[in-house]
């Protein structure tokens, strides 16, 4: 490759930079979110086919080398493609997704959540998963002031799923009023009292979509919200 075109490289590579500083400085200044803009395909491409022109006759560049070079662009436009792809494609996961959560609308799920709006005329039931056996687990339940009202006594539990059921009285057996209600389950591990994360049942009343691809965003009846993932089983 002769002088004459390493100059001329030399002198695009210069402007390229130049104007790109141009922008970072303008863009720097402003209130708005700026973006970094980078060397793409067609800044690559005009370098090769400048480095063609001012090749020396008595000395062109080697073909191996050209070849290289053309793999080169290929890749880049290849590398380029497929991040226009992805994008496209977690644009359609998104949409999708938020398809499929909207459907959840109306619905009950069981969901991870502490608290939920209880009918105490017909009662609850939830449940926590036990990763070791326990020789004592209990369930209590407080009213929206915080109250304790009822203990529930489930004994000794083998590992796994445990359900529970409260029927709406506190431990006195009175019929409470319907409301929200939070539930606090704990078992005994080894001695040790372990507090337990609790699945009860809830209405989805809306759903988010995050801005990203990321979870979807369940409002509950208690005014509470869940992750999408979070939800265990789906109901009528």
């Amino acid at each position: 490759m002769t002088t004459t075109t390493d100059s001329t490289s030399s002198s695009i590579l210069s402007q390229y930079a130049v104007s790109n500083a141009s922008k970072t400085t303008s863009s720097s200044s402003s209130s708005s979110t700026s973006s970094t803009e980078t060397m793409g395909k067609d800044t690559f491409l005009q370098l090769l086919v400048t480095q063609m022109k001012n090749q020396n006759p008595l000395d062109p560049q080697d073909n191996s080398e050209f070849v290289a070079q053309l793999a080169q662009f290929s890749s880049v436009e290849g590398i380029n493609n497929l991040n226009d792809t992805v994008t496209t494609l977690a644009g359609n996961y998104t949409s999708s997704q938020a398809l499929q959560a909207s459907a959840l609308v109306g619905h009950s799920v069981l969901a991870q959540t502490g608290s939920a709006v209880v009918n105490t005329t017909s009662g609850i039931t939830g449940q926590f998963d036990l990763a070791s056996a326990s020789t004592d687990a209990t369930v209590k339940v407080y009213d929206a002031s915080g109250n304790l009202v009822k203990n529930i006594d489930l004994g000794s539990q083998a590992a796994g799923t445990v359900s529970f059921s409260w029927d709406g009285t506190d431990n006195e057996g009175t019929v409470l009023s319907s409301g929200t209600y939070k539930f606090v389950a704990s078992a005994t591990v080894d001695g040790s009292e372990v507090a337990q994360t609790t699945y009860l049942p809830a209405t989805v009343t809306s759903v988010t979509v995050g801005s990203t691809t990321g979870d979807m965003t369940l409002k509950l009846a208690d005014g509470s919200s869940v992750a999408l993932s979070k939800v265990k089983t789906i109901g009528s």
